[in-house]
């Protein structure tokens, strides 16, 4: 429905003590929620808010309640006013909380904070007419009587509706939404991420001291120097008929080596014993010689 009567909740309070309709019809005509209603029902919601007679008000008739009682998928419909009432035009600012419902508001915040984590603050301001100071000690436990706050429906308390509750609940379930698929399409575009083994073992790897230019070039000279020494023919394989030969020695040989050594040395003493008598005879000519001069 457009139009609602005026004092919603007071006529809820009415209809409610007075009349035998259901909460759904209830709250459609009074332009509440259901839980709302239930709420006037069980006590919890609108307390010390005395009932306002519709029918006294000329917003409802007799007929129109009977006619919901009767059939409970019946809803009601709002008399034709007999003065036309002009709309007023209301500026958005911070809701208005009664003097008497100011003391709960902290209470009402923490159930928010705990209840709906979702929501911003600009949502819970809209909702409750706190401050953003207001929200952030309560939320971080510095406000100055937060041993004694204890979470509290701000629908119960009458600081808001249900319906303005549940719409702010799923602009915030939305808003997660969208920020889930940001996040999800950046993923993917960036690629998975490495198992935890790898990276771990490449910050090792990269943590190992590296060789200097000294030590890579004294590896380079060992390298060289074993390749020449295998090279050279004290460490070439011996052939097998050489090989044979040295394991196996013949004593003919063995005595024919021993033979060649001892010329050998005979013939070393002779030359230099030739060359012994040799010195002395440069000698008498190197004296011979200055004395002719």
């Amino acid at each position: 429905m457009s139009k609602k009567p005026l004092m919603p909740k007071a006529t809820a309070v009415w209809l409610v003590d007075n009349t035998s309709l259901s909460f759904e019809q209830i709250a459609e005509f009074c332009g509440l929620h259901v839980l709302e209603v239930k709420g006037i029902a069980d006590g919890d919601v609108a307390q010390g808010i005395k009932g306002m007679d519709p029918i006294s008000s000329g917003q409802l008739t007799r007929e129109e309640i009977d006619r919901g009682q009767r059939d409970p998928s019946y809803r009601l419909k709002l008399a034709e006013p007999k003065v036309e009432v002009p709309v007023v035009k209301t500026k958005k600012g911070p809701r208005y909380t009664p003097v008497s419902r100011r003391q709960d508001r902290p209470n009402a915040i923490l159930w928010l904070l705990r209840n709906h984590p979702e929501l911003k603050n600009s949502q819970i301001i809209r909702l409750v007419g706190t401050t953003k100071p207001t929200i952030e000690a309560i939320r971080e436990r510095t406000h100055w009587n937060s041993a004694n706050l204890q979470p509290q429906d701000p629908v119960a308390l009458g600081l808001c509706s249900q319906i303005d509750l549940d719409t702010e609940v799923k602009k915030a379930a939305r808003r997660l939404e969208r920020e889930q698929k940001k996040l999800a399409k950046e993923a993917a575009k960036a690629g998975t991420l490495l198992p935890t083994e790898e990276t771990t073992a490449t910050a090792r790897e990269s943590e190992k001291p590296q060789p200097g230019y000294a030590e890579i070039v004294r590896a380079e000279e060992l390298a060289a120097d074993a390749e020449t020494a295998l090279a050279t023919p004290a460490f070439a394989t011996p052939s097998p008929t050489v090989a044979a030969e040295e394991s196996e020695p013949d004593a003919a040989t063995v005595f024919a080596k021993l033979d060649d050594r001892h010329e050998n040395k005979e013939k070393g003493e002779g030359e230099g014993a030739e060359e012994g008598e040799a010195e002395p005879n440069k000698e008498e000519a190197a004296s011979a010689e200055r004395s002719q001069e």
